[in-house]
C-alpha cells in the first residue's frame, strides 16, 4: 500500500528545496553580473553559490546510502 501523506511530504521537499537552489543560484549571478559591483555585492554573491553548492552535497549525501551507512 503506499503511504500517500509520505509521497506528498517527500514531493513537497523537493519542489522547495529545487526552488531554493535555484533561486540562490540565479541571485548570484544577478548579484555577480552587475555593473557597479561592490565587494559586499561579490562576497555575497560567491556565499549564495556555495549554499547552492552545499544544498547540491547535501541532496548526494541523502540520496547515495554508501555515504551515510
Amino acid at each position: 500500500m503506499i503511504d500517500w501523506s509520505a509521497f506528498l511530504v517527500v514531493a513537497l521537499v523537493s519542489l522547495c528545496s529545487a526552488a531554493a537552489l535555484v533561486s540562490l543560484y540565479s541571485l548570484g549571478l544577478r548579484l555577480l553580473t552587475v555593473d557597479d559591483r561592490t565587494t559586499g555585492r561579490t562576497v555575497a554573491g560567491w556565499a549564495c553559490f556555495v549554499l547552492c553548492a552545499v544544498g547540491v552535497l547535501f541532496g548526494i549525501y541523502l540520496i547515495v546510502p554508501a555515504l551515510h551507512s
